[in-house]
């Protein structure tokens, strides 16, 4: 980041799982759960780090093995999955340290905030309803039919057109080289969170402009738009 000017962004998108909400341990349950059901290798937390960020049916999909790829086993695994996360989805999951502080400075400001995830839609919603509940999101948005999944750029733009705001004046915040693909696809400034579940070399090779260690690194951030 070089200089800054005063001409603070209009608002700031942020990805759900690993960015907002560390959630890998509930994930991690809820699909070991339905492996081991069915007798196939599960994975340790950090495993699912890795796999995490497509959203579910990736994580379905890249979580089976080989011999287990077949459509009629991927849609029924797909289903329990569904089936137990429903069940497991807040048995640990919580925001971040230093979340908080970074959305109430975003009020203070009064700028927009949204959400836009890959995990599918109604559990974008709850985890965002319970778990964020003492903030107010302008847009949240998870992976439905009809939108692409990130890094396609379609439904962050369609995030910016709900909010009225123009890509160029939004801050984009995620933990993953996919949320930085999508912002800069959509043109908008990618920020990498580094509290999350990648790499700074993920971050950095797929577009990251700035990264943050913690939450409330980004407010200096929100108070002075970069030129770069």
């Amino acid at each position: 980041m070089t200089k800054s000017v005063p001409s603070p962004f209009k608002a700031v998108i942020f990805d759900l799982d690993g960015t907002l909400l560390d959630t890998i341990e509930d994930i991690a349950t809820s699909l070991n759960l339905v492996l081991a059901r069915h007798g196939y290798p599960t994975h340790t937390v950090d495993e699912c780090r890795m796999l995490v960020g497509y959203g579910m049916k990736e994580l379905v999909r890249s979580a089976l093995p080989a011999a287990a790829q077949d459509e009629t086993t991927f849609l029924r695994m797909q289903e329990e999955m569904k089936q137990a996360y429903a069940e497991h989805w807040k048995d640990e999951s919580r925001t971040f340290d230093g979340i908080g502080r970074l959305l109430d400075a975003i009020d203070a400001l009064k700028l927009k905030k949204a959400i836009l995830s890959n995990k599918p839609d109604a559990f974008t919603k709850l985890c965002a309803s319970h778990l964020l509940a003492p903030w107010s999101f302008d847009v949240v948005m998870g992976h439905h039919e009809g939108i692409a999944h990130k890094p396609d750029p379609q439904g962050a733009l369609l995030v910016a057109e709900m909010l009225g705001t123009e890509p160029s004046e939004i801050l984009y915040v995620g933990d993953s080289g996919i949320d930085m693909q999508t912002a800069v696809a959509a043109g908008m400034y990618p920020a990498g969170a580094l509290w999350g579940y990648r790499d700074a070399a993920e971050l950095t090779a797929d577009g990251a402009k700035v990264l943050a260690g913690r939450p409330e690194e980004l407010i200096p951030l929100i108070e002075t738009a970069p030129r770069t």
